[in-house]
């Protein structure tokens, strides 16, 4: 069960606040983040056919070790349902909204070190051409940092459409490598996967979001289909962060943070995690963004 908070997404865009979201942080006005720990977060919906392929109908537990951990988005939004940039830093649309324009990051590496070009979203999004992007007429590369999109109508929302956790970059010239072996551009490099079992990465050393997000030196995944077994692995502190629908299995909640609130529930957390003032709520475990947005408290 998820909930969609109402945004004016056309205004957004008209009024030019998207610029301005970029520099955001979203992180509390809390005590800062500390750097270091490692989450450990117990999840639904593995499968032992899990790949790193956004063509498979993926449960929450690869959703989770996909975006925001190990690849990135061109844009993403915010807790409070805004949206920022992630690889684009800029975007520009026409006067219809049927052509878009974006500027991308430069200086980012692929995990496998190959730098991130236009051409590797171009290749990524072709992956979708009869299905999320279907409305999509041309998609070229106007050189290493640019993108131009042309759409059979406008559409003002096509940039938040690009947030779509689905919509991950993969290295144009690696795809099949990288579908196997979790080679993305995020803040985690993948170290261990056992399909339907668990996910380990660590913390990449240089990242274009240092000091911004990505505060674990790792993160650990693991799968448990029952909810009443990730109920039992956090109350017994074997996991940080679990996804579940109530809280008929956590008989005592001390200590036990749910989330987005206690009568709407996806996940529960352990208070040894410190949590932005925001936390997303269009799908669980902070829009799927825990491992970049939390922190050991």
């Amino acid at each position: 069960m998820t909930r969609r908070p109402f945004i004016d997404r056309r205004a957004l865009f008209a009024s030019g606040a998207a610029a301005a979201l970029l520099a955001a942080t979203g992180l509390s006005a809390q005590a800062g983040p500390a750097r270091g720990g490692r989450l450990r977060a117990a999840l639904s919906g593995a499968s032992r056919q899990d790949r790193f392929d956004v063509t498979q109908d993926h449960g929450l537990f690869m959703q989770v070790a996909m975006v925001g951990t190990i690849f990135d988005t061109l844009t993403e939004v915010a807790a409070d349902g805004t949206l920022r940039g992630e690889l684009a830093i800029g975007w520009q649309g026409n006067a219809d909204a049927r052509v878009w324009t974006f500027q991308l990051r430069d200086g980012v590496d692929f995990h496998d070190g190959r730098r991130f070009t236009a051409r590797d979203v171009v290749t990524s999004f072709d992956l979708h051409c009869s299905t999320l992007l279907s409305d999509v007429a041309e998609n070229e590369a106007q050189g290493p940092d640019r993108l131009r999109i042309v759409l059979h109508a406008g559409d003002p929302d096509f940039p938040y459409r690009l947030s779509d956790p689905r919509l991950v970059i993969y290295p144009a010239g690696n795809m099949a490598q990288a579908m196997a072996d979790g080679i993305g551009t995020g803040l985690y490099r993948l170290h261990r996967f056992q399909p339907g079992r668990q996910v380990l990465a660590h913390r990449v050393e240089h990242h274009y979001k240092d000091g911004q997000a990505g505060w674990f030196d790792t993160v650990e995944l693991v799968a448990l289909s029952s909810d009443a077994v990730r109920a039992e692995a956090l109350r017994e502190h074997y996991v940080d962060a679990a996804d579940l629908t109530h809280t008929a299995d956590l008989q005592d909640l001390a200590g036990i943070t749910v989330l987005p609130e206690e009568h709407f529930m996806t996940t529960a957390v352990d208070d040894c995690l410190a949590l932005p003032a925001q936390v997303g709520s269009r799908w669980p475990m902070d829009n799927l963004r825990a491992a970049e947005r939390w922190w050991m408290a």
